[in-house]
């Protein structure tokens, strides 16, 4: 399909969130939420208070490479502390001490499903180099309050991805961990899903622990063709 020219004019972005300065094939991807992406930039400039990550951080999970993810792993929204979110699910800066609660159920679940021992810090980015997406439902946050973007419309631009991940082909795995977000899975036809319960403290225990979501990723990928994903993440 031609390429609207209207595409490629820049948006109004008052907020600071870089909308044109998406990786490629993301642009492409999330051509259809363009200008939605541009009213959200002016409702959180028109926000009363502080909100996070950062803008610069708010749409870094769509500067790595469309091509090169392959798996789809979904959280809720940031961390709603100032100086932790990084615009990954999961991750944060990583002088961050002690890490979130979610964060070390996460780590304890690695290492015993794939023996690869987790590091102090708490900043995933090395898992998006092996090609997984960390992506939030909502992509904002309330400074101090917590799911307060849930309603502000980004569900309409993280739906857009899915379904151009979906629409993409695979080798790809989705990733969904807790009731938001499974909500994705009807996005995600003829996609493999692994499910699970959200690592939070609240949860976590209720079947996350021993679930080994990351061997049975790993698996679904080499089912596909492709290779397993390298989750270490270094010291």
């Amino acid at each position: 399909m031609p390429r609207d020219p209207a595409q490629d004019e820049p948006l109004p972005d008052p907020a600071g969130l870089g909308i044109d300065d998406l990786d490629p094939g993301w642009a492409r991807a999330l051509a259809p939420v363009r200008a939605h992406l541009s009213e959200l930039s002016q409702r959180l400039a028109d926000e009363p208070g502080p909100w996070l990550p950062s803008p610069r951080h708010v749409l870094r999970a769509f500067r790595q490479p469309f091509d090169d993810v392959r798996v789809l792993l979904v959280g809720q929204d940031p961390y709603p502390t100032p100086g932790h979110p990084i615009g990954l699910a999961f991750a944060v800066e990583p002088h961050v001490r002690p890490l979130p609660r979610s964060l070390v159920n996460v780590y304890r679940e690695l290492r015993e499903d794939t023996g690869v021992q987790p590091p102090e810090h708490g900043d995933l980015t090395a898992w998006t180099r092996s090609g997984v997406l960390l992506l939030n439902r909502a992509l904002t946050v309330r400074a101090g309050d917590a799911g307060s973007h849930r309603r502000l419309g980004w569900q309409a631009v993280t739906d857009a991805a899915v379904r151009a991940l979906a629409a993409r082909g695979g080798p790809l795995v989705a990733l969904l961990w807790g009731r938001d977000a499974q909500s994705v899975q009807p996005l995600l036809e003829g996609v493999p899903v692994v499910t699970g319960v959200h690592p939070s403290p609240l949860s976590a225990s209720r079947g996350f622990f021993g679930s080994r979501p990351f061997s049975r990723v790993d698996a679904l990928l080499r089912e596909a063709g492709g290779e397993g994903v390298d989750w270490r993440l270094g010291t």
